[in-house]
């Protein structure tokens, strides 16, 4: 059956919504630049119109902040909360809370799984995370996967982000989330290129597709950088790395190989890593119609993955790639709460420090794109938070619960940033 025009048009606007976090070359100058006067109501984060993105970036502007022990004011959180739709679903953005969403074509799948990891993060918002892993239940498809909006058929973007939200509220996907017997993990598995025959798609045994077109299912980075977290069962939110490092082992193919022996994560990292390599530590832009260069998100996106699977030494890589002056990073993020809050979510995953990443202060810089957070007793994550209470401060304790939970004034993580495909 031929794609409708309605479907097109709300890929579009997802592509739109991604490029905009990403800062892909095909976003438009009111998103790229993140400068453009914003109609929103007092609380978001970010001054470039949030037509498209609004409820993504402040979700994963919510996620990074709290890896560095920063609690957003009631006023920014009531923003992202009252965004939610009364079935539970989020929009990209609506500018009208009274009016009533399309429940047909006004909610997405990115949008509600990321403001979900965002409000879990902040805490104290039970309510409007609940009714978003309902509504993501409620729109699963028979293959376990999520696609764009109701209806659409799955890919492996917005399955990947989905799978962020149920991790972020404590609930394991693969029991959690299960529709017809199948789970997130089968529907990832059904996008993940498997050892190949043709000399030219050697290389890509490991990586995943968005989506199969055409009877075929092309290796796409952004689709990759995805998935290798969510196979984990993870979303935006790793904890710092920790011990010692797990070597990248590629993926087995070609004589001997024991396909009962595949490893859906570590086969990704493979692939990632090569890709990396390859670019000289980056990963080029796979948007539809973007011009050969690099892919700054993308590419925070693969450390961020590497470093969820342990992989620190090569999470650092790409870290950097991204420090470095030729990467023009800081311009790229400059103003964009988006941007920011992808680079402290590498930084903080990879064990680097993001309140001192290539000469920038990417936290305070985050901060300063939305209202004043809550003050707060020290500037230390929330790891150390909790070293700290085991010492035995009872206070200490008590104090650390208020910080986090004083500012939860709503309920309820993010676009991708994910869907990056126009298919995006």
């Amino acid at each position: 059956m031929a794609t409708s025009f309605a479907v097109l048009a709300r890929r579009g606007a997802a592509a739109l919504a991604t490029a905009a976090v990403l800062g892909t070359a095909t976003a438009p100058a009111a998103f790229a630049d993140g400068t453009s006067p914003s109609p929103a109501a007092p609380g978001l984060y970010g001054t470039g119109d949030p037509k498209f993105d609004g409820v993504f970036r402040q979700s994963l502007a919510f996620i990074a902040q709290h890896t560095a022990g920063v609690s957003p004011t009631g006023q920014a959180v009531d923003w992202l909360t009252g965004q939610q739709c009364a079935d539970g679903g989020f929009p990209g953005f609506r500018a009208d809370t009274k009016t009533p969403c399309d429940a047909k074509a006004g909610e997405f799948t990115d949008a509600t799984a990321a403001a979900v990891q965002g409000l879990a993060a902040v805490g104290g918002r039970d309510r409007a995370v609940a009714k978003g892993l309902d509504w993501l239940k409620a729109h699963q498809n028979a293959d376990g996967g999520w696609g764009m909006g109701p209806g659409n058929p799955s890919d492996a973007n917005s399955t990947a982000i989905a799978v962020g939200a149920f991790a972020a509220a404590g609930q394991d996907p693969a029991k959690a989330a299960v529709k017809d017997g199948r789970t997130p993990f089968d529907a990832l598995s059904s996008f993940q290129l498997r050892c190949q025959e043709k000399e030219e798609k050697k290389d890509q045994a490991g990586a995943f597709g968005y989506m199969p077109q055409n009877g075929e299912l092309p290796a796409n980075d952004l689709a990759s950088t995805a998935a290798a977290t969510a196979v984990l069962g993870k979303g935006f939110l790793v904890p710092a790395a920790k011990g010692a490092d797990r070597p990248v082992q590629p993926a087995a193919c070609g004589d001997g190989a024991d396909a009962a022996q595949w490893n859906a994560a570590e086969a990704v990292a493979g692939y990632l890593v090569k890709k990396l390599d390859a670019n000289g530590g980056h990963l080029k832009s796979s948007m539809p119609g973007a011009p050969e260069g690099p892919d700054t998100g993308a590419t925070a996106d693969a450390a961020l993955a590497l470093a969820a699977g342990g992989h620190v030494e090569a999470a650092r890589k790409p870290l950097k790639w991204l420090e470095s002056a030729d990467s023009k990073t800081a311009e790229w993020a400059k103003g964009n709460p988006g941007r920011l809050a992808k680079l402290v979510l590498a930084a903080h995953a990879a064990g680097a420090d993001p309140r001192s990443f290539g000469g920038t202060d990417l936290v305070a810089a985050l901060n300063e794109t939305g209202p004043k957070p809550e003050p707060s007793s020290s500037s230390a994550s929330p790891e150390k938070k909790d070293e700290k209470k085991k010492d035995g401060d009872g206070f200490g304790a008590w104090w650390f619960v208020a910080v986090f939970f004083v500012a939860s004034v709503g309920v309820g993580f993010l676009i991708s940033g994910r869907k990056k495909k126009n298919q995006p």
